[in-house]
């Protein structure tokens, strides 16, 4: 969050995204995960947004670990955490703490 805090004071800006917007955002992104590169995304949301207002809500996304951009700059969805949680329960997945000594 502290760095989300830094990046709005290094980008004073007169428009910044409502919920509605950075959920509208996230859903498109989830339905069109890795086809769209920043720009690409924006001229094809749902709504028309200042472009602005849309890289602020990009960077509020990527900074929480919600969104992640690969090699090409094409942007994807990887919060998924209900599939972590069933992952982490099958049995042959086991959560294991650094300073733990014993070998499986």
């Amino acid at each position: 969050m502290e760095k989300l805090i830094e990046i709005i004071k290094k980008k004073p800006s007169l428009r910044y995204p409502r919920l509605d917007t950075i959920l509208m955002i996230e859903e498109f992104i989830k339905e069109n995960d890795g086809e769209y590169k920043k720009k690409q995304l924006w001229e094809n949301l749902p709504r028309k947004m200042m472009y602005q207002t849309f890289s602020i809500a990009l960077d509020y996304l990527l900074i929480s670990g919600k969104i992640s951009v690969d090699s090409e700059g094409k942007i994807g969805w990887i919060f998924y955490p209900k599939e972590a949680q069933e992952r982490l329960k099958q049995a042959r997945l086991i959560w294991k703490r650094p300073h733990d000594k014993k070998t499986l």
